[in-house]
């Protein structure tokens, strides 16, 4: 998805938004209707990083549906249950949303970098904090969320948070899962 990712327009991104969420307007036709307000803050044209997955203008919508499509895939294959119908599409998509307002361009070199004026830090748990402006979240979409990093939690003594939040919601650990297929294997 990479190369073809590259080459997506804004418009693109939102259309296949449209499409893969159109699955949830059975319970949740707000998902669906979230377009425009994702496009304010950014999610179609963002970067995914600096320099790994995703490190282009769109990366982040492209990251994130390729992982709402692992999560969606490792649902029906392995039968997972979940607390709503429409929570792994809910995680998958938005899991990085903090990642909205993390990199600028910098225009001298013409890469991301990271932005000094961002107004909340943190990784999962910016991205519930944001997302939460948009939809009620249920306590599994939260902890999915909150610790999709799994190990590569950089604070290692949450890592018994991590374990406790698998032993109460396992699709803690197929969210991270799906995370690490769409950005290690997938590529992006």
């Amino acid at each position: 998805m990479n190369n073809i990712g590259e080459k997506l327009t804004k418009e693109d991104r939102k259309n296949l938004y449209r499409v893969f969420m159109k699955n949830t307007t059975k319970t949740n036709s707000h998902l669906y209707n979230l377009v425009e307000k994702l496009d304010r803050i950014g999610f179609f044209t963002a970067p995914a990083s600096t320099k790994y997955h995703g490190a282009y203008e769109g990366g982040l919508f492209d990251h994130s549906l390729q992982v709402a499509r692992e999560l969606v895939r490792l649902t029906d294959k392995l039968n997972l249950k979940w607390q709503r119908p429409e929570s792994p599409y809910i995680v998958g998509m938005f899991h990085d949303l903090c990642k909205v307002d993390n990199y600028k361009k910098d225009l001298e070199t013409d890469s991301y970098i990271y932005n000094p004026y961002k107004i909340l830090d943190g990784h999962g748990e910016k991205s519930v904090i944001v997302l939460q402006g948009y939809i009620s979240l249920t306590a599994e979409e939260i902890a999915c969320i909150r610790w999709h990093m799994g190990a590569f939690e950089t604070d290692t003594n949450k890592w018994k948070y991590y374990g406790n939040a698998i032993k109460a919601y396992p699709n803690v650990l197929y969210t991270h899962t799906a995370d690490i297929t769409a950005s290690h294997i997938r590529g992006v």
